[in-house]
């Protein structure tokens, strides 16, 4: 591939449907290895002897209010992203630093917060989110580890997503390689050869957080990049609308996770004595989505640039393009993964389960929640290249119709069939979310998105490159 200097020379040397593939498959494997973050800690810390199981189960615990935290960088990382590619499409170089610099400090800013917050309330919190008396140790040792380690995780992984909004969809998969790889070094060591069980856990994660931190962030400060980071002036305004774009992502990462403590909670109202068992099974489901999940929306964030700098281009027909091959890309992914989990749901249990009688409740879980999971593929490359130019009130109302179709789910199917039938909520909720969002798109967005980019052509028809597809 020839190099590049610039966002623009990147976008004018290749048609969209190469710029999918080199921008979204690096991203979308750097996810793969991210990964190894939650997936490993999972993989090890069941296997810890005695206790294994229970503190599985109190990472699940955990995991809402971890992935809360998380949804803080995506918030600030892709509203800034964003926002620059828009202002690199428009031809405004020095709004694109500014933003950059701004992201830095709202990222900090939110770490300290976060963590000064939560650490004096940590307990009552955890029990809220569905935790017992015997699951609390190890939630606790798990939890407060993890939140000491809040700066590194929100500039990690906020901060890679300007790499990818440049182009450098290699270096950001190189951060997010570098940290896993740490992550997967660590653990066992601290496990397991310093006798740290749920505690080596998190530490191995804080520490390589730490290092994937360090690393983007000097990629930013190298001289070469289009879009360098300088500590530029706090600026309320645009900081304003970094949150206002990146707003849609974090609070559909909130309602999941408010999802996934109902979840939990109705597992233990209507699951009687098996109630950790099902809250089990249900972090074992959890981790199989993120692996469907997380690559899924590495193909998003790593081709959101796509989006975002034509459409401040005024570019149609790219725009257009990339909705295209975005799906074809999520949609090969995601039904590859279904098509394995209902052949060998028990090989996806088995990586974090030994117990025989909760790995064959693991794996008829696993069958009932992904039965419409391809749906997926369409709320993904629709919500996340709209959120991506900014179209929050396009993007927001498609995800949350899901998302109430799930709680509604969550509310009914336990009363007709008890714990088990909840697992169905997932297959309901992404079929008849993808169906309503197909329609909504093709009736009434894409027709005012056309026209409003076709408006700007109008208006200023010297400001536009060719477009490629």
């Amino acid at each position: 591939m020839a190099e590049y200097r610039t966002t623009q020379e990147l976008m004018e040397q290749y048609p969209v449907r190469t710029l999918v593939l080199r921008l979204g498959l690096p991203a979308m494997i750097g996810q793969v290895f991210n990964l190894l973050y939650s997936i490993v800690d999972r993989i090890f810390v069941g296997r810890i002897p005695g206790t294994g199981e229970q503190a599985l189960a109190a990472i699940g615990i955990c995991a809402p209010a971890l992935t809360a935290i998380t949804a803080f960088a995506y918030m600030v990382g892709i509203g800034g992203a964003s926002l620059m590619s828009i202002s690199l499409g428009q031809g405004n170089q020095r709004r694109a630093e500014q933003t950059l610099g701004n992201a830095f400090w709202l990222l900090a800013g939110i770490a300290v917060a976060v963590t000064a917050a939560l650490l004096p309330l940590r307990r009552p919190l955890l029990y809220l989110l569905g935790c017992s008396d015997a699951l609390f140790p190890y939630a606790d040792a798990y939890f407060t580890l993890y939140l000491l380690g809040t700066l590194a995780s929100l500039m990690g992984v906020g901060m890679n997503q300007f790499l990818l909004a440049q182009g450098y969809a290699r270096q950001g998969m190189i951060a997010v390689v570098l940290g896993a790889l740490a992550n997967l070094v660590l653990d066992p060591v601290l496990i397991f050869g310093l006798h740290l069980g749920v505690r080596g856990a998190a530490a191995a994660t804080v520490l390589s957080q730490c290092l994937m931190a360090v690393y983007v962030l000097l990629c930013l400060r190298r001289p070469r990049m289009p879009v360098r980071l300088r500590l530029h002036r706090l600026q309320p305004d645009l900081c304003r609308r970094i949150v206002a774009i990146g707003s849609m992502s974090f609070l559909i990462t909130l309602l999941d996770n408010l999802i996934i403590i109902l979840l939990n909670i109705v597992l233990r109202r209507y699951g009687g004595a098996q109630g950790d068992a099902w809250i089990t099974c249900a972090t074992v489901v959890q981790s199989f989505l993120t692996i469907v999940f997380c690559p899924s929306q590495g193909i998003t964030t790593g081709c959101g640039t796509l989006f975002s700098y034509n459409y401040g281009a005024a570019r149609e027909k790219n725009v257009r393009q990339a909705f295209l091959w975005v799906f074809v890309l999520c949609g090969a992914y995601i039904g590859l993964m279904e098509l394995a989990v209902q052949l060998a749901p028990a090989w996806f249990a088995g990586l974090f389960l030994r117990e025989a009688s909760l790995l064959q409740m693991a794996s008829l879980c696993l069958r009932r929640y992904t039965l419409g999971l391809f749906g997926v593929a369409v709320q993904y490359a629709l919500v996340d290249s709209l959120t991506a130019m900014g179209k929050v009130r396009f993007a927001f109302p498609l995800s949350i119709f899901r998302k109430l179709l799930y709680i509604l789910c969550l509310l009914v199917l336990p009363r007709l069939g008890g714990a088990a039938a909840v697992f169905y909520a997932g297959s309901i909720s992404d079929l008849l979310g993808a169906t309503f969002s197909a329609v909504v798109f093709f009736a009434v967005v894409w027709p005012r998105l056309r026209r409003e980019i076709r408006g700007r052509t109008a208006a200023k028809p010297c400001q536009n490159g060719p477009e490629r597809v």
